[in-house]
């Protein structure tokens, strides 16, 4: 296989999911993400609430198939079947192909084939979870689990004896984020909301993300109340912050929570309740296993680990597919 590693690739993406994508071009890459007028989901310009890099280019709409790259890294449905036609130039469309699926399957928990059918491309999940979950047919598939990298200055504090819980359109998103169990407990234990939309639920509303884990940090505990999704950045940036996670016993959440040591998951809302009751009347308790939560993420979630896994498939892709890459810089405009 011809080597790759050491070469800066020029990756075409989406803006889909914003923290994620900031997180994903520490990646040491160029990144060109595909913008529309008027922005959109999957469109929008970066904007200034996130410190992008200079490997971080938007590309409009209508440039794509002007331009070189090495790689396309699509992250939704829409992407993959609307966008590879109608904007990428035959050529763009036989470059490596990588998917980066955010979640779990909306369908059918198991029975649900991914659209991505590529046997030469890569479809990526973000949990071990996601992969079991998902039919993926003919394509090779890999894993590469979130990473982190907080201010440094972020530092546990507890001192806010409530909840804090981060989903965003909570009202809209409904049972599978859990909106009926976010009220159900709120109405047991001091919970404020944040996120998109939050303020309709009596929430303290959206939170520039730059300023969310030290707002986490307050908090003597985060509660996660969804069903099924996939592993929250939210989450992972609160155990980075050293607060005790308290959630819902599904999906991803039972490998990253080990009861009485760095948070507590169940299904029984009883039970949590009571865990959160506990935390609030021993703010010692609660710091302890925070303290425990931040050194589980820096050994699961460090920025580090996650950029040399998404080099690793960086290179995988280019790698395995590096006669195509090749034949179509020839005849790219």
């Amino acid at each position: 296989m011809p080597e790759t590693s050491g070469r800066r690739l020029r990756i075409l993406t989406w803006h889909v999911h914003g923290n994620y994508l900031y997180y994903l071009t520490q990646v040491p890459h160029e990144f060109y993400v595909v913008t529309k007028p008027g922005g959109g989901p999957g469109y929008a310009p970066l904007g200034p609430g996130l410190p992008w890099g200079r490997n971080v280019h938007e590309v409009p709409a209508d440039r794509v198939r002007d331009l070189r790259f090495d790689c396309v890294l699509y992250q939704s449905k829409q992407a993959y079947l609307e966008d590879r036609a109608q904007l990428l130039s035959a050529a763009q469309r036989q470059l490596p192909q990588v998917y980066l699926e955010h979640d779990p399957p909306q369908q059918h928990p198991t029975n649900t084939v991914h659209w991505f059918q590529e046997p030469r491309g890569l479809l990526v999940h973000v949990t071990p979870f996601n992969d079991l979950m998902w039919d993926s047919g003919c394509t090779p598939t890999r894993v590469v689990e979130h990473g982190v990298r907080l201010p440094p200055e972020v530092e546990y504090q507890g001192t806010t004896p409530r909840g804090i819980v981060v989903v965003n359109h909570l009202r809209r998103r409904g049972r599978r984020l859990g909106a009926d169990v976010f009220e159900v407990l709120r109405n047991r234990v001091p919970l404020d909301l944040a996120g998109m939309d939050a303020a309709s639920l009596g929430g303290i509303g959206e939170v520039p993300n730059l300023e969310l884990p030290a707002l986490m940090a307050r908090y003597r505990f985060f509660f996660n109340p969804i069903r099924y999704t996939s592993l929250g950045l939210a989450v992972v940036e609160a155990m980075m912050a050293g607060v005790p996670v308290v959630g819902l016993a599904t999906t991803e959440m039972g490998t990253v929570i080990e009861n009485g040591a760095n948070g507590y998951v169940d299904t029984r809302l009883d039970h949590l309740a009571d865990v959160m009751q506990e935390l609030l009347a021993d703010p010692e308790l609660a710091r302890a296993w925070g303290q425990e939560a931040r050194l589980r993420a820096l050994q699961r979630f460090g920025i580090d680990r996650f950029v040399r896994d998404w080099m690793t498939i960086f290179d995988e892709a280019a790698g395995t597919a590096c006669a195509l890459v090749h034949e179509t810089e020839e005849v790219q405009p």
